[in-house]
Parts: C-alpha cells; structure tokens; sequence
C-alpha cells in the first residue's frame, strides 16, 4: 500500500511505543484457561447441570429481551433489511434450533460425528421446519411468513427447553463433562449412520453427549446479541447495565511479542470448541509491540476531524467503494450513530455537553434511541473493517493477524484487555489445516469467502461466548455489529 511521506495531522501520542517496550510475551501457551471468561469455560467444558443452568438463564435474557422489542414495537413489526430478522421468527428459530439438535435428532450423542441428514422426529408444528429451518427459507420470505402469535411461540420455546433439559438430565458420569468423559470415537470421524450412532452410550456425559446441548446454548447467546445490536439499530432503549459500554482508561503501554512461533486454533478433546477454531497448528510470528486495549473514540476521532474520511489516502480501493456507496452520514465524514453536536461549532454550552470532549470537537452518539452526549473514554465502536484500516493507516499502523491476537490474549490475560469490543484483525476467515466441518454446516463453511476474522467480544456478548479462541466473522461493511479494532505496530 502507498503511504505518504507526511502525515498531516498525527492521533494522540501512544505512551511507551518502542520497539522493545512492553512485557515480551511467550511463544508459548501456558496455561489452556489463560484468558478464557470463567462462563465461557464452562460453557464449554462443564457437565449436565452447569448446562442446564446456563440453558435456563439464557432462555431468561432471550425472553426478557424479546419482551423490551413487544413494548417498544407496535405488532413486533421491523422493516425488512438485509441486516435484520423479524423478532418473531428469530424468537421462534431459537426454539427450533435446540428442538432440530437435540430432541429431535437421534445421532445426538454422537457429537461433531452425526449425521445431520438424519431423518428427524416429527416436530410439535407440522410447519416447523419450513417456518424456523434459516438453511431452508431466504432471509427476505420471513417478513410474509405465517407465524404463530408471541404467546404460542414462547409456549413452544418452554416445551422445548423441557424436552432438553429433560434429555440433559439423563446424563451422568463426570460433572465436568468431556474433559474427563472424552469422545465417543473422535471429533475428526466421519459420520456413520444410525448403527453406529446405536453403539454410543447415550447415558455418559462426555465431549460427543453434550456436543449439542453446547452448541443450542452458545447460537441462543449469539441471536441475543444479535438482538442487542437490532435494538441499538431501532432505537430501542436496553437498561440492563450488563449490555453498556464502559469506559476505558488512558491506553496502558503496549503488548510486546518476540518473534517465535504459535499454536493458532484449538486441539480436540478439550471440550467444545466450533469446527472453524479446530485445526490446531503452528504460525511463525515476527516481533511486534500491540495495543494493551481497543482505540477510544479519544484516539478515533482525531483522524476524522483531521478530514481523513474525505482523503483517499488511507483508504483502501475496497473502503474507497464502500464509502461511495454509504448514504448521509458517512458521506459527510461521521462514523455510524455518531454526529457532531449541532452547535459545536463555537457555542461553550453545546461543546461542554460532551464528557470530556475538548472545545471545538464535541461529539454525539445514537443509543437508547435518543442523541447523547459521546464520552470519548468509551471503546470506537459500530466501525467497519475499512474504518478501522483507514485509521491504522492515517496512524501509521496496522491491524493485528489473528495469530498475534490470539497469542497476545492467552498468553498475558491480565496485560492484554479485551472484550469492550469485538475486534478486526487483518486476517481472513478460512478453514484452518484438516478442516471438517460440523454438523450444522452452515455454521463456517459456506462464510470462507475471504471477509475478516475478528476476535474478542463486546459489550453485548453474553460472557458464554467471550472465549479468546473464538472466530467471529462478518464482511468488512458491516457497521450495525458492536465491533472496534486495536493496533499493531508496523
């Protein structure tokens, strides 16, 4: 890429940026829980009553958020975009998804290895499958389509989470569930029918029994985030404090890695892990110094007041073509849900109605569905992938591989902050070596299509899911998504 010889107007100075400052990190993995949240541990590798403790609070925070769109959505209607689902269907596909997987599905104890062709149980609604199956009806058909009304589907849902934790509660053995149970014949198999799916003992918890009880736990944790960031689109006010942004402090010195190598992804037999994350294998990573935490807007906003959304320079050709294409206000220069205040421009009483804004740059941002006033402490956040490569380049940076920010997160958890955003890295989702897919095999492979991995969490992750090997994955134009970046140096 082409860079300029001058610079014209630099972000905030990074304290302690050398080329040797910062703890060095290892090469290696010390410890296999460094830097996993506790829930997401255990979401992962807990036994059959820690599940059915985290299926039930999950289905809590699905119907408490499902209950805010009803009060805030006259009919529960939403206008159709590509960005967004019905909250009804995505209600009633939650309860579909765990019925399909678990109750319904014979091979259930054969894990990662089911066939997921297998013919199913009759579901409780004849229509079930054509109404909630997202492999089977296109995204733009569920605003015409027939559903059941709010209180019928949340009857379903309950009937279902019964169904599961009643099969949950068949399950014994270890409490830990696989790391001590294991596999019933190994994640990499190949699937092979009922008859073997006959010889799987279907009483023992292990890593193949709970395999799906898993996987309906952590896809209902994704759609309410997803559902987090729909309300954030529609102006929806969220009062639960465990879904705001926090502050973040003044940027702490870098992270420091010594060129060696890494073992990037997961290895099977640790408990759950998705099929993209497997595929454990070695990357040879060069030096470099990370940021410890995400840009603020404090470090953001420099570079679009410095006009660096109208200078081609730090753009790329594929950032160039999503800005053209972007309605008002990107073309005028603000990052989504952010605008200036209106009388920023000189009035003292409008400027200081932004927390810590400095005079002349006063800033606003859209939450809770009314303008209010932006603290630039907060995480920049809802940017593109291009956003977040203009402003490395403006810097004089860029983002981090997948690799070093996997390294840098397991390896020093109490340097390296993470979790405030989700996070764009430079590398592109693919399948790592071997890759097999799972059986829900929309879940990875029909998306290796070149759009960026991002690592981490946000704000509106349910901390299930904050797992530091984790592989989010979304193109790089998507801005409704709560996602930042960190820096790296050159």
């Amino acid at each position: 890429m082409h860079l300029p010889s001058v610079i014209p107007a630099q972000p905030p100075a990074r304290p302690g940026e050398t080329a040797s400052s910062g703890p060095a990190l290892p090469s290696r993995l010390a410890t296999p829980a460094a830097g996993a949240c506790a829930d997401a541990l255990l979401a992962r590798t807990g036994g059959a009553s820690a599940l059915a403790t985290a299926l039930q609070a999950s289905r809590r925070d699905t119907l408490a958020l499902f209950a805010t769109f009803e009060q805030a959505l006259p009919g529960l209607r939403v206008a159709q975009r590509a960005e967004l689902n019905p909250p009804l269907w995505e209600l009633g596909h939650i309860g579909w998804f765990q019925d399909f997987w678990l109750a319904r599905n014979p091979q259930r104890a054969m894990g990662p290895r089911a066939d997921p062709d297998a013919p199913r149980a009759a579901a409780r609604r004849a229509d079930a499958d054509a109404l909630y199956n997202s492999s089977w009806v296109p995204h733009d058909s569920r605003w015409a389509l027939p559903l059941p009304g709010a209180d019928a589907t949340r009857a379903e849902l309950a009937a279902q989470l019964a169904d599961s934790l009643a099969l949950l509660a068949t399950l014994g053995g270890q409490e830990d569930g696989g790391s001590a149970g294991g596999s019933a014949g190994g994640a990499a198999g190949s699937a092979a029918g009922g008859a073997a799916g006959s010889a799987v003992d279907q009483s023992i918890a292990t890593d193949d029994t709970l395999y799906f009880f898993r996987l309906a736990l952590l896809h209902e944790d994704m759609h309410h985030e997803a559902a987090l960031y729909m309300a954030q689109h529609l102006g929806i006010a969220i009062d639960d404090p465990r879904w705001q942004a926090a502050p973040l402090p003044e940027p702490p010195p870098p992270c420091h890695i010594e060129p060696g190598p890494w073992r990037l992804g997961s290895d099977p037999g640790a408990g759950f892990a998705f099929d993209n994350e497997l595929g454990a294998h070695d990357v040879a990573l060069g030096a470099t110094t990370l940021d410890a935490q995400v840009v603020r807007w404090a470090e953001y906003l420099p570079f679009v007041d410095a006009g660096g959304y109208d200078d081609e320079r730090w753009w790329t050709d594929a950032g160039r073509a999503w800005r053209a294409d972007q309605p008002h206000p990107i073309g005028l220069g603000a990052p989504r849900y952010l605008r200036r205040t209106p009388d920023a421009g000189g009035n003292a009483a409008g400027r200081s109605a932004c927390m810590a804004a400095p005079p002349g740059n006063a800033w606003q941002h859209w939450r809770h569905g009314r303008w209010q006033a932006l603290d630039l402490r907060q995480p920049a956040c809802h940017l593109t992938h291009h956003e977040a490569q203009a402003w490395c380049r403006w810097a004089g940076r860029r983002l981090p591989a997948e690799a070093e920010w996997e390294r840098a997160a397991l390896s020093q958890p109490a340097l390296f902050r993470w979790g405030d955003v989700w996070e764009w890295t430079a590398s592109p989702f693919a399948p790592f070596p071997g890759f097999v897919p799972h059986p829900y095999r929309d879940y990875s492979a029909p998306w290796f299509d070149g759009r960026p991995v991002l690592r981490g969490a946000s704000f509106m992750t349910q901390p299930r899911l904050r797992h530091p090997r984790y592989r989010n994955y979304f193109p790089a134009g998507r801005n409704d998504v709560p996602a930042g970046f960190r820096s790296c140096a050159r």
